[in-house]
């Protein structure tokens, strides 16, 4: 598929969205070279947007761009959304990209409402910067990173920007097991069977919430 057709909104890179294309704008400023604006538009998802997976799954604004920014909080796949909807607001080719994933320094609770440390359809977001297409991570914001000792994910617009493998003490945190590819939406029918199938819990947790930071730092 040519990148022109990764510029158009959908159901949830909602890129049209005026609310969307004001972050997308106020992000990058007077920026005018799109590696510059792609850097500003992730910093802006990762830091501004609380990572938070304790959310209602059965409301699909949690997967739509526009939603996520209304809430001013997301889990990964919401988050990448708004990153691919917010680069595309600019002219910049985005989709988001999913990956199936251990993850060894989740807290407790998370762990036990998924039922063990494999996250299914974790994402991230891939971007087209100057001929390449490049992949990123926007999901862990700085404030989390910081509770749980480890440095967020940073990017340079031309290296694949994934999760350590390792924490700065040496103890594994993020193992990929299998990329599921790129896709033009979030493809939610997809997403929810799994969900539904192997994480009830964590589904039916996310109707009352939690908070996932004082987890973290505990």
């Amino acid at each position: 598929m040519p990148a022109s057709d990764f510029l158009q909104p959908t159901a949830f890179v909602d890129s049209g969205n005026e609310a969307v294309r004001a972050f997308a704008q106020g992000a990058a400023g007077a920026l005018s070279d799109d590696k510059a604006r792609a850097l500003a538009l992730y910093m802006a998802v990762r830091d501004r947007i609380v990572y938070d997976p304790y959310v209602d799954y059965t409301d699909l604004a949690v997967f739509r761009a526009s939603g996520v920014l209304a809430a001013g909080r997301g889990f990964c796949i919401g988050k990448s959304a708004l990153l691919a909807a917010s680069a595309r607001a600019l002219g910049i080719p985005a989709r988001p990209g999913f990956a199936d994933v251990r993850n060894h320094l989740t807290s407790k609770k998370l762990s036990a409402l998924t039922g063990g440390e494999t996250f299914l359809w974790h994402s991230y977001t891939e971007l087209k910067i100057e001929g390449a297409w490049v992949k990123c991570t926007p999901a862990f914001d700085s404030a989390l990173c910081e509770r749980a000792a480890i440095a967020p994910l940073d990017f340079d617009g031309v290296n694949d920007s994934l999760f350590h493998p390792f924490d700065p003490a040496g103890r594994r945190h993020m193992e990929y097991l299998g990329d599921r590819g790129t896709f033009e939406d979030v493809p939610v029918d997809a997403i929810m069977a799994d969900f539904h199938r192997h994480y009830p819990r964590l589904v039916e947790y996310g109707h009352t919430g939690g908070d996932f930071h004082a987890e973290v730092g505990a």
